[in-house]
């Protein structure tokens, strides 16, 4: 097995499920150390999303995919906890070669049918430090480690530059706000980090089957084109499995440098690393999007961008 990844170390907070999980397993797989972290635990409970995925199942499957790591109950809005994390890694490996921002959680205060002097705002404030706050505190006490030996933070986030530059219609300001700030949060990093060997990169999947959305659909992955019948869209989704593959390739790239301060999504990292979705696709939502728009629901164009 290659193992491009060997030696590497890399930290994915946000890894309790969706495109977490799956950077983890794939990162573990191609031969880093990897720390995965999450709020939800066997031990501690769930957390607000209130979904049944542990942070100690990714790192079963971590170990299942014959990577080595940990996986650890982590709040990334406690400074204290996030501090003590970034000093395991330290005492433990001496250095940190990548880290991936995954952290949201701010599904259940989502209002999007209601404009801002109606959304629940201790709700809508909450939506902004899980998605924004915690991947700050992650990059401030991550970074340091980071500048040892260079590496990588990668930015996950919903949606590319382009279209996240208008605001979008249907998920409410919070959620905007917080998809808008991660775009930001790259190009400012790439700003501080012009004259250090790190770099900052932001990753977008497309319409990522995670463990919510196929119970949206009431499918599994095994069936998931089931759910076509009734939305014939659902045919341009993507698995996790296939942002993370791209991750994993834009980690060992030595010239990963070269997408700082942009925002790239899992179709230009399959192309730009010859990777596929578990069916052998390379599906192009955001192209998708953006030829016939967010609000279509048919299967106009799928096959162009699959």
């Amino acid at each position: 097995m290659t193992r491009p990844l060997a030696d590497r170390v890399a930290l994915v907070a946000g890894a309790t499920r969706g495109a977490g999980r799956a950077i983890a397993v794939e990162l573990a797989r191609a031969g880093a150390y990897v720390y995965a972290t999450g709020r939800s635990s066997r031990t501690a409970g769930r957390s607000e999303m209130d979904r049944p995925e542990t942070i100690e199942e990714t790192g079963d499957l971590m170990r299942a995919a014959g990577g080595t790591g940990c996986a650890l109950r982590v709040d990334h809005l406690e400074i204290s906890e996030v501090a003590a994390l970034v000093q395991r890694i330290d005492d433990e490996h001496g250095r940190l070669d990548v880290l991936v921002n995954d952290i949201f959680g701010g599904d259940p205060f989502a209002q999007g049918e209601r404009p801002l002097w109606e959304h629940d705002l201790p709700g809508g404030l909450r939506m902004l430090r899980l998605g924004v706050d915690t991947h700050l505190i992650t990059s401030a006490k991550a970074i340091p480690l980071l500048l040892r030996s260079g590496g990588l933070v990668i930015e996950m986030t919903d949606g590319t530059s382009q279209f996240n530059a208008n605001y979008r219609e249907g998920v409410g300001l919070y959620y905007d706000l917080v998809k808008a700030n991660v775009d930001r949060i790259v190009k400012a990093l790439t700003f501080e980090l012009r004259d250090h060997p790190v770099s900052a990169v932001g990753v977008t999947p497309g319409w990522l089957r995670s463990e919510a959305m196929l119970d949206n659909f009431g499918v599994r992955e095994d069936n998931w084109r089931d759910a076509c019948a009734k939305t014939p869209g659902f045919a341009i989704s993507e698995s996790p499995t296939y942002v993370a593959r791209g991750v994993a390739a834009l980690a060992a790239d030595p010239q990963a440098h070269r997408f700082a301060g942009t925002v790239v999504t899992a179709r230009q990292l399959a192309d730009a690393y010859d990777v596929t979705d578990t069916d052998g696709s390379r599906p192009d939502c955001w192209s998708l999007i953006e030829a016939h728009g967010i609000d279509q629901d048919s299967d106009e164009g799928v096959a162009q961008f699959r």
